[in-house]
């Protein structure tokens, strides 16, 4: 019997920086469901429209992407998993463009800003923002547009036919971004591997609240790795504490939810999984050196500011 392929729901279009986050996840024997927001993702997976969601919910330079937090409690859904994907931003144009001709710039306003210090060396390129990556390089392709370029991904390039006239222009070269994966409650059963948790819980408005909760993963041996809070809607001085923890010994995170039960409420465990082994570690513990991404580099002189 063939197997049919999971279906994923994504923000944003294929060859998006999302659908590269659930190509690493799942492979790419995947079936791609694109949604114009996240929460059209949510409700694919509610509809039965799709099988995962892959959403992003932190970036190493943007930051937590807050309104994230809020689906994930609203929805309810478990997060079975997460990808840290580094983002790799290129420029890229029609085939046979030359940079000369180029007058527009266009991404998304995220993208754009982490490639501030390549605009700098040419003020003379105005910046059209759009709502995606990827999206922006399709309209190039499909209007065929020789005075533009698109910051987005190589699969972008690849699949809209575009040449990369620039690789890797964005600022900071140590850039990722953290993309949870959520599936029914159907699909999902805790990984006997599991070593990670995401939690969110309220604390009562009182000295020390807080602090005892954090104290108890301490005690147990339990690492927080994140903390993020979020108001709750409607209450003055209340809030939802979203927090990711890891473990060595499963015991250590069995005792430690059990303990923190007694001094919080609205207690969920929004989903428990294996993390992501950082590649970069690996590396150096196998004594590889990383790959150095070939430089293709504009030629062009540059105008005078």
């Amino acid at each position: 019997m063939k197997k049919e392929k999971p279906r994923v729901a994504i923000q944003g279009i294929r060859a998006s920086f999302h659908e590269e986050a659930a190509f690493k996840y799942f492979g790419e024997n995947i079936q791609t469901i694109e949604c114009n927001s996240f929460k059209q993702t949510f409700d694919a997976l509610e509809n039965n429209q799709a099988d995962y969601v892959v959403m992003a919910i932190e970036n190493s330079i943007a930051g937590s992407i807050l309104p994230n937090y809020s689906l994930l409690l609203n929805y309810n859904f478990p997060v079975i998993g997460e990808i840290y994907l580094p983002i790799q931003l290129h420029l890229m144009a029609l085939p046979g463009v030359a940079f000369e001709q180029v007058k527009y710039v266009t991404s998304h306003p995220i993208a754009i800003r982490q490639c501030v210090d390549f605009f700098d060396e040419y003020p003379h390129l105005k910046i059209v923002e759009s709502s995606d990556t990827a999206a922006c390089a399709k309209r190039i392709s499909e209007e065929k547009l020789t005075d533009t370029v698109a910051i987005a991904n190589t699969l972008a390039a690849k699949l809209y036919g575009l040449d990369i006239i620039e690789r890797r222009i964005e600022s900071n070269k140590k850039n990722f971004t953290r993309f949870l994966i959520l599936t029914t409650h159907e699909k999902a059963a805790k990984p006997a591997s599991a070593n990670k948790a995401s939690l969110c819980f309220q604390v009562s408005n009182q000295v020390g609240a807080l602090a005892k909760v954090l104290n108890i993963f301490a005690n147990q041996g339990v690492n927080m790795s994140k903390i993020q809070s979020m108001p709750v809607l409607g209450k003055r001085n209340e809030y939802n504490f979203y927090v990711d923890v890891e473990w060595e010994e499963n015991k250590h995170y069995d005792t430690a939810v059990k303990q923190i039960l007694k001094y919080t409420h609205n207690f969920n465990i929004l989903g428990e999984y294996k993390r992501h082994e950082d590649e970069s570690n690996l590396e150096k513990q196998l004594n590889i050196a990383p790959a150095k991404p070939e430089r293709k580099y504009i030629s062009i002189k540059k105008l005078a500011k």
